[in-house]
C-alpha cells in the first residue's frame, strides 16, 4: 500500500510548478548569443515611434492621463472607451482578471502563455488544465462545461497556432468569461480570427499587448477589451495612474494611423519570413516543425532537446525551452522567426546540433 506523500513533498512539487509557470524566454538567452528565445520584433521600436517617446519625456511633469490613449484603442477596434483598459503590459491583464473575477471551476487551454494560470493560482483558484496534443487543434479541447472562465491565446504561444474565431466562439456560454490572449494578432497579416472588435459574444475578453510588435517590451503596454460592467469590476482598487504617459503616448501612436499602416506592413513581411523559415527548418533531419505556423515564432521537437538546447548556445543562438509550458516536454523548443539571413544561420546550426540519427542494423540502447 503507498503511502500519502508528505506536506514537504507536496510544497515541494508545487513550488516547481510554479517556477515552470513563471519561466519566460529572457532566461534563455545572454549577452553575445543571437536571441531567438524572445518574441520581441527587434531590439528598439522605429525611428517615429522613439520620437514620440522623447517628446513626451519633457512633459513627465504632468500626471498620465489616460483618456486620449482610451479613446485612440477604441477607435481602433470600433469599441465604445468604456470596454477598453489600458494595462501595464498584457501580463498585467491576466492578473487584474484574476484578482476581479475568483473564478470557481478556470480552464486553461496548454499549451499557452503561463502567466494567466499563474495569476489564478495566486489568488487560490484550482485551474483545470485542457491540454492539447500535437497539432494543437482546438476542435480537439474538451473544455469542462461547468467552467466560469476559459482562457485560450490566439494564435497560441509556443505553438504558433492560429484558431479560428468561430471555434473560440463555441466555447462561450452563459455565465462564463471567455478570455482570448491576442498578444500575437498584430502578427499575423490581416489579423484574420481576431475577436477584438467582437460586442456580441458573451462574456467576452479579449487581450491585447504592443510590446512584441512594436518593440516594447521594456516599456510594458497592453489592453483589454470587454464590456463596460467587466472592464469596471476589473479596474477596481487599481493604484493610481497605472501606466506611465510614455507608455500611453506609445499606446496612442501604436494605434493611431500610422502604427497600424506599420503594423501591418510587418505583418506581410514577417508571414513571408516565416514562411521561408518554416521551410529551412522543416528541411533538417531529425526536426519536426507544428505546422501551419501562423505567428512570428516557430515551435520544434528535436531529439534531446536538452543536448539540443545546450550545443545551440555552444553556437551562439539562445533559443526558448518548453518544458516549462503545460503538455510539453523536454524535446520542445521554440524559435523566434528574424530576417532570413539569421534564419538560414540557424538552420546550419540546428543541423549540426541535433544528434544525428544512428545508422542503420547499429546498435542501440534504450
Amino acid at each position: 500500500m503507498s503511502r500519502p506523500m508528505s506536506r514537504t513533498v507536496m510544497r515541494t512539487l508545487t513550488d516547481e510548478a510554479d517556477r515552470a509557470l513563471r519561466h519566460h524566454g529572457d532566461r534563455d538567452t545572454a549577452p553575445g548569443l543571437v536571441d531567438l528565445a524572445v518574441n520581441v520584433r527587434s531590439e528598439s521600436p522605429p525611428q517615429w515611434l522613439r520620437e514620440v517617446l522623447a517628446e513626451e519625456i519633457c512633459r513627465l511633469g504632468r500626471y498620465p492621463d489616460p483618456t486620449p490613449a482610451v479613446h485612440a484603442v477604441a477607435r481602433r477596434h470600433g469599441r465604445d472607451p468604456r470596454e477598453v483598459l489600458l494595462t501595464h503590459g498584457a501580463a498585467e491583464a491576466f492578473v487584474l482578471l484574476a484578482r476581479a473575477l475568483r473564478p470557481r471551476r478556470p480552464a486553461v487551454v496548454h499549451p499557452q502563455f503561463t502567466e494567466p494560470e499563474a495569476a489564478l493560482r495566486d489568488v487560490g483558484c484550482p485551474v483545470e488544465r485542457v491540454v492539447l496534443a500535437p497539432p494543437f487543434r482546438l476542435a480537439d479541447a474538451v473544455v469542462p462545461d461547468d467552467a466560469d472562465l476559459v482562457v485560450v491565446g490566439n494564435p497560441t504561444n509556443p505553438t504558433s497556432v492560429l484558431h479560428p474565431a468561430e471555434q473560440l466562439r463555441r466555447l462561450a456560454r452563459p455565465g462564463r468569461t471567455l478570455v482570448v490572449d491576442e498578444a500575437f494578432m498584430d502578427g499575423v497579416p490581416g489579423e484574420t480570427a481576431s475577436l477584438a472588435a467582437d460586442r456580441d459574444t458573451p462574456g467576452l475578453v479579449v487581450v491585447r499587448s504592443l510590446t512584441k510588435q512594436f518593440s516594447l517590451a521594456g516599456l510594458r503596454i497592453g489592453y483589454v477589451l470587454a464590456g463596460p460592467a467587466l472592464v469596471d469590476r476589473v479596474q477596481h482598487g487599481r493604484p493610481l495612474w497605472p501606466v506611465s504617459s510614455p507608455a500611453l503616448a506609445a499606446a496612442r501612436a501604436c494605434v493611431g494611423p500610422t502604427g497600424v499602416e506599420q503594423s501591418r506592413t510587418w505583418a506581410r513581411e514577417g508571414d513571408r519570413l516565416l514562411a521561408r523559415c518554416v521551410d529551412r527548418l522543416d528541411a533538417v533531419p531529425g526536426v519536426e516543425v507544428t505546422q501551419p505556423a501562423a505567428a512570428p515564432f516557430v515551435l520544434l521537437r528535436v531529439p534531446d532537446g536538452a543536448r539540443v538546447r545546450a550545443r545551440l548556445r555552444d553556437l551562439g543562438f539562445g533559443v526558448r525551452r518548453c518544458d516549462t509550458f503545460p503538455g510539453l516536454g523536454p524535446d520542445w523548443i521554440r524559435v523566434a522567426v528574424r530576417d532570413d539571413a539569421t534564419n538560414e544561420r540557424f538552420a546550419r546550426a540546428l543541423a549540426h546540433a541535433v544528434p544525428a540519427e544512428p545508422a542503420e542494423g547499429a546498435a542501440q540502447c534504450w
